[in-house]
């Protein structure tokens, strides 16, 4: 098998996956997953598409990602993971697709209007 590149975006962060025939290591951004993300809920999010499809073993995973906060980061990984297991066997997106895991999630932070304080927040407003 040769090496499979996938993206995957959360917010402003982008993440792109390189899968490759392995025994299960995951490296991101040249670090270790547990360094990288201290955290056991981000580890399960990013893992959580190989333990779905039985795969946490199989591959190893080698991640560049760069934007947003490390929950942004941790979701894009999860996305770009999860598109390269449905593009590995079809059986896989029948898994994937009722958890959420191959649905990208579209909501950004709403821009600063002229005029206001921030996007919706207005200035005080004094009547005399």
């Amino acid at each position: 098998m040769e090496v499979l590149h996938k993206i995957g975006r959360r917010k402003t962060a982008v993440a792109r996956v390189y899968l490759s025939q392995g025994e299960g290591k995951i490296t991101i951004n040249k670090k270790e997953l547990t360094n990288y993300f201290p955290t056991a809920t981000l580890q399960y999010k990013v893992k959580q598409p190989l333990v779905l499809t039985e795969n946490e073993t199989t591959f190893d995973i080698n991640v560049n990602v760069f934007g947003g906060g490390i929950t942004g980061q941790a979701e894009a990984i999860r996305l770009a993971i999860s598109r390269a297991m449905c593009e590995l066997n079809d059986e896989n997106r029948g898994i994937l697709k009722p958890e959420g895991l191959l649905t990208r999630d579209p909501r950004m932070v709403e821009r600063k209007k002229f005029g206001q304080k921030k996007a919706r927040k207005k200035f005080q407003f004094s009547k005399r």
